[in-house]
């Protein structure tokens, strides 16, 4: 079994897999909508279709997904670079001034992102810093156009 060296190796390590850009969605119990950057984001099954993504406990916005029965998480396409690094910033209104469309199921969803996927919340799990929220997929959509990425904590594109 490998240690890490220190925080700081582990970050970098951790930094050097390339991901895909998502933000994750939600409505609070009062119709508010609230969301945030997220790259810990993964399929876990086709049958039934299950995603996960993973919120640090530290994030603003947390007990809104542990409060609400669904969530969506949005596929960013290369082009909202500027909406990721928004969603990113802490102590502001995350949605002002951005449009979305309600799902079927109610949460946010971005225009013009590559996938979205409606989910209903099917499970928490407790790890280390941070809350893993796995998801059963009620409805999707797509479309067509290039990623955006993360790779060495920096944006990407594909060439």
């Amino acid at each position: 079994m490998v240690i890490p060296q220190s925080f700081d190796t582990f970050r970098r390590a951790c930094s050097l897999f390339a991901t895909g850009v998502t933000v994750a969605t939600v409505r609070a119990i009062d119709g508010t909508p609230h969301g945030l950057t997220v790259n810990s984001f993964t399929s876990v099954s086709l049958d039934p279709p299950l995603i996960l993504i993973c919120i640090d406990h530290d994030a603003s916005v947390i007990s809104c997904f542990l409060e609400s029965s669904h969530f969506a998480v949005n596929v960013l396409g290369q082009e909202q670079r500027e909406l990721s690094m928004r969603f990113a910033t802490r102590g502001m209104d995350r949605f002002d001034g951005i449009a979305w469309t309600p799902g079927v199921s109610g949460a946010p969803l971005i225009p013009e992102a590559l996938a979205h996927f409606e989910c209903r919340k099917t499970n928490t799990i407790e790890a280390g810093d941070h809350t893993i929220f796995i998801g059963q997929v009620e409805e999707m959509g797509v479309r067509e156009g290039r990623p955006l990425l993360f790779f060495a904590s920096s944006y990407a594109a594909l060439k």
